[in-house]
C-alpha cells in the first residue's frame, strides 16, 4: 500500500462527542473501521420523490453518452453503470434532501460545525453487468485537503450482493489517501480482494457512511434484472481545498463553486438559521 505522492503527513483524527445522533458504538465503528451503516433513514415517500426526479435525468446521460460519445465517456458506460453529477443543480427535492436534518446532525458529529456539500451523484448499475466498480478511495479521485471528508452512500433500491451492494476494506482510512491507478473501469487502489473486505448490503432509504479514505468497491449486478439505484453525497469542512499536482506545479482551488457546493453548516446551525 503506497501513499499517494501528496499524502506525506497524513494523521487521522477521532470524531468524540458529544454527539447529536451518532452512538458511541457508530462513533467507535467510524474512527476504527472507517464505516457503519444506518438503516431505514429516510422513508418510501421521500425515496420515490428522489427517483422521479433522477430517473429521468439520468436517462438524458446516458442517451448523450451514447449518442455523443460512443457509448463510454471516462467511468460512464451506457447499458452498464452511469454516474449523473450535480443532481443538485437539477432538482430541488434532491437540494432540500442533502440539507435534511439527519445529514445536518451527521456533517456535525463528523466533521465540525462548519461544512459544505462538496459532491453529489446518482450512480446506476444496469442489469447483465458483470464488472465491478473497483476498489478505490473517494479522495484517490480528485485529492481534497482536508483528506478527511464524509461520503454517504443513500440506497434508492435495495442493494445486496446480488445486484452490486458496497464492499469496504475496514481500517485502511487511518493511512490516508493511497496511490491509484487508471483502469478502464475506474481509479485502482488494490487489484484483489484483501481477506479482510467486508460485503455491506443496505436496504432502499438506508445510508452507508464512510470516509473519504476509505477503501470500496460495490459488486456486479448480473443475476438479476434489477436497476440498482444509489444516491451518493459528499461533505467536507469549510475551506477544504482540491489539489492538483501537474508537471510537479502544485495548484489548489476551494471547494465552494456556486450553486452546488453549498453551506450545509455555519456555526453548528443551518446557514438559514443564521
Amino acid at each position: 500500500m503506497n501513499r499517494h505522492t501528496l499524502n506525506t503527513d497524513f494523521n487521522w483524527e477521532d470524531r468524540e462527542g458529544p454527539f447529536r445522533i451518532l452512538t458511541a458504538a457508530q462513533a467507535s465503528q467510524y474512527n476504527q473501521e472507517g464505516f457503519f451503516v444506518i438503516d431505514d433513514v429516510f422513508d418510501e415517500e421521500t425515496i420515490a420523490g428522489l427517483i422521479e426526479e433522477i430517473d429521468p435525468v439520468e436517462a438524458e446521460f446516458e442517451r448523450v453518452v451514447t449518442e455523443n460519445f460512443g457509448g463510454k465517456i471516462f467511468i460512464a458506460r451506457s447499458g452498464e453503470i452511469t454516474f449523473t453529477t450535480h443532481l443538485v443543480t437539477h432538482s430541488e427535492k434532491a437540494r432540500a434532501f442533502t440539507q435534511s436534518a439527519f445529514f445536518k446532525d451527521l456533517c456535525f458529529d463528523l466533521l465540525g460545525s462548519d461544512v459544505r456539500l462538496y459532491w453529489d451523484q446518482a450512480v446506476y448499475k444496469k442489469p447483465n453487468n458483470e464488472e465491478i466498480f473497483p476498489w478505490h478511495q473517494d479522495n484517490g479521485y480528485t485529492y481534497v485537503e482536508p483528506q478527511q471528508y464524509l461520503t454517504c452512500w443513500v440506497a434508492l433500491t435495495d442493494a445486496d450482493e446480488e445486484n452490486g451492494c458496497p464492499w469496504v476494506i475496514p481500517k485502511v482510512h487511518r493511512k490516508g489517501t493511497l496511490e491509484h491507478r487508471l483502469t478502464d473501469l475506474g481509479f485502482e487502489c488494490f487489484g484483489d480482494d484483501p481477506p479482510e473486505s467486508v460485503k455491506v448490503p443496505v436496504r432502499a432509504g438506508g445510508v452507508v457512511v464512510f470516509s473519504s479514505l476509505t477503501p470500496h468497491k460495490t459488486g456486479p449486478n448480473f443475476t438479476t434484472d434489477r436497476i440498482r439505484k444509489s444516491y451518493i453525497v459528499q461533505f467536507a469542512p469549510e475551506g477544504a481545498e482540491m489539489v492538483k499536482l501537474e508537471e510537479g506545479v502544485q495548484s489548489r482551488s476551494l471547494c465552494a463553486e456556486p450553486g452546488r457546493q453549498f453551506a450545509i453548516l455555519i456555526d453548528g446551525k443551518a446557514p438559514s438559521q443564521k
